[in-house]
């Protein structure tokens, strides 16, 4: 064998040119599987692709692009460092205990932020919010630099509360545009939220193999004279997130109008009681409204469950795949549980007209219970099989988003989206924070996730049953 080959086995970063694209794509399991994942995606994705109407109304297509153009570039600054977080930490040579508290440390911020962020968005603005995010992740970025846990720390605080902007912010400022600004119609908005989960799970494997190249192209080594900074390796994928998020910088606030959740700004004579007017008014008016409705404190144990088992995925993928044998490709990994999730979308789409998408995340989350069961039954014995309960998993990960989104742009009153959006996110990281804290095996974390989707299944069932029951209409049009 030669020995090109042999360190490409064992993850040591080798080029394609040095192995040639038969090697590279016989390489390893993961880099074998990349063909026929592409095929599947490919087919899948052409099947559901979404056909332009032809009683679109006027501007529906400049405002799909203009929105489209900054969440793709702002989503993919997310992807391109995803895979190299925990990467970078065990290079730096911090303990899992340390890296743990790094993690516990953003997810920890995240929750404290998505108590007041959605509030401030909601009244100074939504596009605001999004300029926020990309300011503080390029900040985050930059801190992945530095071999110092407190400065990482510092990083790990600012990318939490990125992340509570990235997933309210936007989300609310699309539907807002979409229903209150031009009025489109609810079939659109499905419409815009298949393109933008298909848009964005392509996004995410281009993001994984382009990550890969780039950190593969420069070693890992620290400054001249300077020991603690370091460049090249793991750092390059936070780089190309910074540069990316500048350009998504630049969309938003060339071509972006601003709009808000506690009052219409097209309507200067609209009346705001004193309580509205402000952000604690909203905050204390979403939980109201939430302990009032269970279709809302169901959606909120969903959202909870459901990614809280996602994101404790995220932080137990790499350490459970890597044995003394074999340290996977972490971009090429990334990208191959891209490709599962955007089947996942895609087969969403395809079910749009057939199957209400309530009805879907109830199926996806017992297929999601049966992954990490697998995943917790494979663990110790076959990491190859372990990863094929994982694209198990991301495909109901890709289902869930369109679904979820749908459901959420129902339920939840517009002039507090984005205050009820991260009021969500709030038990979401604390079930995250949870997870690590307690310090838990991979085995013992995986069949927590089963449990905890076994939740948003009842869960489920119960927005199903509310809607039946009371509400009718709209759970027709959760489609």
């Amino acid at each position: 064998m030669p020995a090109s080959l042999r360190a490409f086995q064992h993850g040591s970063p080798v080029t394609l040119s040095e192995l040639g694209v038969s090697g590279y794509f016989s390489g390893s399991f993961y880099h074998g599987a990349i063909i026929p994942m592409s095929i599947c995606t490919a087919i899948l994705g052409y099947c559901a692709l979404p056909s332009r109407s032809a009683d679109w109304p006027k501007g529906f297509g400049t405002f799909m692009v203009t929105y489209l153009s900054a969440w793709t570039l702002c989503v993919a600054a997310d992807w391109l460092q995803g895979p190299y977080v925990y990467a970078l930490y065990e290079a730096y040579g911090f303990s899992k205990h340390e890296i743990a508290e790094l993690f516990v440390a953003g997810f920890g911020s995240a929750m404290i932020s998505s108590c007041f962020v959605g509030g401030l968005a909601d009244r100074f603005g939504r596009k605001k919010g999004c300029v926020a995010y990309c300011l503080l992740y390029i900040f985050s970025c930059a801190t992945k630099h530095w071999k110092n846990y407190w400065v990482l720390m510092v990083g790990r605080v600012t990318g939490g509360f990125a992340t509570s902007l990235l997933f309210s912010c936007f989300e609310c400022w699309m539907v807002s545009e979409h229903t209150v600004r031009n009025k489109f119609s609810s079939n659109l908005l499905s419409y815009m939220f298949g393109m933008k989960f298909t848009l964005m799970y392509l996004v995410a494997i281009m993001s994984g193999f382009m990550a890969q190249i780039g950190v593969d192209s420069f070693p890992f080594e620290p400054v001249q004279n300077y020991p603690v900074l370091y460049m090249g390796g793991n750092t390059v994928a936070f780089d190309m997130s910074a540069g990316v998020l500048l350009f998504a910088l630049l969309v938003v606030c060339s071509v972006w109008s601003e709009n808000y959740g506690l009052k219409d700004p097209n309507d200067p004579e609209a009346e705001t009681s004193e309580e509205g007017a402000s952000s604690k008014g909203g905050l204390v008016e979403a939980w109201n409204m939430l302990m009032g409705s269970t279709s809302l404190s169901c959606l909120v144990a969903i959202v909870a469950c459901f990614e809280g088992a996602m994101y404790a995925f995220v932080f137990n993928w790499t350490p459970s795949l890597e044995t003394p044998a074999e340290k996977p490709p972490h971009g090429v990994v990334f990208a191959l549980m891209m490709m599962a999730c955007m089947c996942g979308a895609s087969t969403s789409t395809l079910l749009n007209d057939k199957m209400p998408s309530i009805q879907r995340l109830q199926v996806v989350s017992a297929l999601a219970v049966c992954a990490f069961a697998l995943a917790g039954v494979c663990a110790g014995k076959s990491t190859h099989a372990r990863f094929m309960a994982f694209l198990i998993f991301e495909f109901c990960v890709g289902v869930y988003f369109p679904s979820i989104g749908t459901v959420k742009s129902e339920l939840v009153p517009e002039h507090i989206r984005a205050t009820m959006y991260n009021m969500c996110r709030v038990p979401l990281n604390g079930v995250v924070v949870g997870l690590l804290l307690t310090n838990l095996t991979v085995i013992q974390c995986f069949r927590l996730c089963a449990i905890l989707l076994a939740i948003v299944f009842l869960a489920v069932v119960g927005v199903k049953r509310s809607f039946s029951e009371g509400v009718p209409e709209v759970f027709a049009k959760m489609k």
